[in-house]
Order: C-alpha cells, then structure tokens, then sequence
C-alpha cells in the first residue's frame, strides 16, 4: 500500500516540476534579446531511481543480533532552471519507500509467527516508512564568470523524524579559472518523535515474560528530542597540468542534542536476560554522548590517459571524538567505447576503529554511562565493486513533451562488510534538456 501511495506521489511530482521546467524554459527565452553566454542555456531535468537491499545478523533494533534486512526504492526530481544569464535555481524533490525487517521489531509483539525471533520480521507500522524530502538552491555568477555563491534549504520528514535545513556556499576563481576555493556551511535543525521499544513503554505487560524473577528494567526516557547539526567546509582544486586535476577537502561537523536512536536495544552482562519465545526483552536503549564533533579530510586525484579514458582517484580521512577514526579509498574509470557509450568500472575501500562506545551483545555493564551495540560503530572493514553504463544522446533526437533526453546512465554495485552485512545498489538516471 505504500508503494501504491509513493508511485502516485511520484506522479504527481513529476506533473508538477516538469511543468515548471517548461515554463522556467519558455521564460528565459522570451528574456533573451541580447545574447550573454549563460550559466545554464536551458532548463534541464534528471530524473533518478535506485533499489537497494541488504541483509545481515547484526541489527542495533535488537541488541546488535538479529536481521539486518532491508530493502529502500527511492526517486528524484531535479530541475534546474535558469532566469536569467547569470541565475540558476535548483529544486530537488525525493521520495523514498523502505521495508524493514529489523526496525519492525522495535514492536515484535505485532508479529504473526508462532514463535517470536530477532532474526524474523513482525508485521507492525514500524516495519515500513516513506520520506519525503525537498531542496531548493538558488545560484548566482558574477558577469565574469569568476565568482560564484549559492543559498539552500532542505525539508524532509518520515514517521518519526523531520529534518530542517539552510545553507550557502562562495567560490572564487583564480589563475585564469585554473585554481578555485570554496567555502560552504550547512545547518540542520532535527527533531525526533521518540519511539521506545514496545517493552520499555509505559503499562508494558505479557504473560508470556520468561526470566529470573520479573521483568521491571531500570529504563529512564531520553530527555532530548532534538538534534542539530553544523557543517563548515573547504574545498581547494587546481589543474595541474594537461592531463592531471587535482582538489582538496576538509569539512568541520559539530552535532548537539539526541545522537542516539531511541528504539535500538542494548542486553547488559550484569542483568539476568528475559525473553518472550526467542525474542530478548531490552535492558535499556542505545545511550551515546549529546556531542559529537566530526573532522574529514581528502582529496581527488584526476588523469586523462587520452579522449577514450579518464582515471578518477578519492581518498578521505575521517576522525571523530567518539574514538572513531577511517580511512576511504576509491578508484574509478570512464572508459569510453563510442561517440554515445561510457563505462564506468570502480572500486572502493574502507575502514574504520570502533566507536569507544560500542559493545557488542551482553558485553556492556549497567553501571556504564554511554553504550551501543550498533554495529554501524563497530571495527569493521568493506569492499564495493561497482559498473555503470552512460548514453549520450548528443542530437536530444527522444523527446518527452518539450524536453528532449541528453544522457541515461544505469549504475550497480555490490557491497560486502567484514560483520557479515552485505548490500547491493541498482542505480537509473536520465537528463532531459527543454528543447528550444
């Protein structure tokens, strides 16, 4: 039933923004009588769409055991339209539509299965989720083209969750266009709609309880329910020669308020366990610190071998003061084959330490102030291998409406983490440009 709803959404989007594409197109001709080369000629719009799934026996809903499956459908409406020579402004719209077999045991007693299990799903609302997202952005060039600055703003929401966002960014030009510096920031204001596991709310009561005595956790509410995020980045890039490109980054994030997630389980090992069937009843949820502060660095690396072939190389640091620390390698090639078709093979590495935080099931002790068995936290190592495919449509010669389609691109990849998690990512996106 959620599906049926997302499509008609979808549907409904796409009326809408395609509709506004169109006339953001008709506009900027009719304001054209003397010609200026523009930021953006025409209005242009990509429509995307991706399916991910994955399944594991580590999910945090469950103390860091149980199903980790999980299948998302998400898709995107970009529309850039331009007003006037030297103005872009871009909307984003999304909508993605999960199932969950783990976040349905947030309320196992909902399930229809005979025996109760964390490596089974129960058919409650916590099972499935639609977001709803938005994000404008309006652009501005300087008239020499050496100077660029942008605002944003974000909106999304889910059951429980909604997300608050604005933002800008300012590029500068040196070096006849061959250095740029960028600086940008980015604030999100959240706020949860606090869901405890069924067991640790108020009137809580089963006959089925099996443990030593009865079943009464020490369980206190999280006291915060929202959570704000703060984001300053650099970015530095430079040609380095006919073939080479390079860029540097580093980004400053401090979060404030609930850092934790409310629903995810955690088993002490002083604490005489419950159960109902094969289902642990919690001890406590996930307690993590009300700060977090978030410090990446990288950078890119780009050679063009000649018109057929074209390297990409990324690497990023990652350090944080919850004791987590990763390094992210990556490498991909456009290999082009014909006037119209790319491939896109690549790779990717990644590491991480393990938050000081994190226990796994039954290893943390009640008398600790902080503690998570979210294996998200965790020391773990993972691979992607990934190939995509993109079409160019150089004479736009397919239409829809009044917009005729620039590129197609078809994107897969496989993940695999070393905790067991496996994940795969299929991938669609089109570009139509408005046809003058």
């Amino acid at each position: 039933m959620r599906f049926s709803l997302f499509q008609i959404q979808l549907r409904y989007l796409t009326t809408i923004l395609l509709g506004v594409a169109f006339c953001a197109s008709l506009f900027a001709q009719q304001n054209g009588n003397t010609y200026t080369k523009r930021v953006l000629e025409t209005a242009e719009v990509d429509m995307l769409f991706s399916y991910y799934g994955q399944d594991g026996n580590n999910a945090a809903v469950t103390g860091g055991e149980g199903t980790e499956e999980l299948t998302d459908a998400t898709s995107t409406l970009v529309v850039r339209m331009p007003l006037n020579e030297n103005d872009v402004l871009t909307v984003d719209v999304g909508l993605s539509a999960y199932t969950s077999a783990s976040s349905s045991n947030v309320s196992p007693l909902d399930s229809s299965n005979d025996n109760l299990s964390p490596f089974d799903a129960s058919s409650g609302e916590s099972r499935k989720d639609v977001l709803t997202y938005i994000n404008p952005t309006y652009q501005h060039s300087s008239a020499d083209r050496n100077t660029l600055w942008s605002v944003n703003a974000y909106l999304s929401n889910e059951y429980d969750y909604t997300s608050i966002g604005f933002g800008g960014s300012y590029s500068k030009s040196f070096n006849e266009n061959n250095t740029e510096l960028t600086v940008s920031s980015q604030v999100f204001l959240d706020q949860w709609r606090i869901i405890n596991p069924i067991e640790l709310r108020p009137g809580f009561f089963d006959d089925r309880v099996e443990g030593p005595g009865t079943y009464n956790p020490n369980f206190e509410a999280l006291g915060k329910d929202n959570r704000n995020s703060y984001a300053l980045s650099f970015n530095f890039s430079q040609i380095l020669g006919k073939r080479w490109q390079g860029a540097l980054f580093a980004d400053a994030v401090v979060q404030q308020g609930l850092l934790s997630t409310p629903f995810q389980r955690v088993y002490f090992g002083d604490v005489g366990d419950f159960f109902i069937d094969d289902f642990q009843l919690a001890d406590d949820v996930e307690r993590l610190p009300d700060s977090r502060f978030k410090l990446p660095l990288g950078g890119r690396l780009n050679y063009f071998a000649n018109d057929f072939l074209v390297l990409r190389g990324y690497y990023r640091f990652y350090w944080d003061d919850w004791g987590i620390s990763s390094h992210t390698a990556s490498l991909e090639s456009a290999v082009k084959i014909s006037d119209r078709f790319t491939l896109y093979p690549n790779y990717r590495y990644y590491t991480q330490t393990a938050a000081d935080y994190f226990y796994e099931k039954e290893v943390a002790l009640s008398s600790f102030d902080f503690y998570t068995s979210d294996f998200d936290l965790s020391q773990y190592d993972a691979h992607q291998y990934g190939m995509g495919i993109r079409y160019k449509d150089i004479f736009t010669n397919a239409t829809i409406l009044k917009f005729g389609l620039k590129t197609i691109e078809l994107r897969a990849s496989k993940y695999d983490r070393s905790d067991g998690l496996d994940a795969f990512i299929v991938t669609l996106g089109t570009t139509f440009v408005a046809i003058q």
